[in-house]
C-alpha cells in the first residue's frame, strides 16, 4: 500500500504577511498595542478627543510607514546585520604587548 505525503516547500522561507517580512510583523504588532495603550492612557486622564485622534493617526501612518520602509530596505536579517555592525569599533587600542606575549605561550622561542 502505498502512502500519499504532503510536502510543505515553504520550510525556510520567512514569513511574509502584506509585504511585511520576518520581525517586522512583531514590530508592527507591538508599536500598534502600544498606541492602543497609549490612546486609552490620555482617554482616561480626559484629554480631548479632537486632539487625541489626529495625533494617534499620525503616530499610527508613521509607524506604518516606517516599518514597511524598514522592511523593504533591510528585508529579513538586515536590519540586525546593520546594528551589529555598527557595533563593532573601528580600531582596537593597546596600551601593552602583555596580552600579544602570552599567546605565544609566555616563554622565549630561541631558546
Amino acid at each position: 500500500m502505498a502512502s500519499v505525503y504532503k510536502i510543505n516547500k515553504g520550510v525556510s522561507k520567512p514569513i511574509v504577511f502584506k509585504g511585511l517580512k520576518a520581525q517586522y510583523i512583531a514590530y508592527l504588532a507591538v508599536g500598534l498595542v502600544f498606541l492602543l495603550v497609549l490612546f486609552a492612557a490620555f482617554y482616561i486622564m480626559r484629554t480631548s478627543l479632537f486632539i487625541l485622534l489626529p495625533v494617534i493617526l499620525l503616530l499610527g501612518f508613521g509607524l506604518f510607514f516606517t516599518v514597511f520602509k524598514l522592511s523593504h530596505k533591510f528585508g529579513e536579517h538586515g536590519l540586525m546585520k546593520f546594528f551589529a555592525k555598527r557595533g563593532i569599533p573601528r580600531y582596537i587600542r593597546f596600551n601593552s604587548r602583555r596580552l600579544f606575549i602570552s599567546l605565544k605561550g609566555g616563554h622565549d622561542e630561541r631558546g
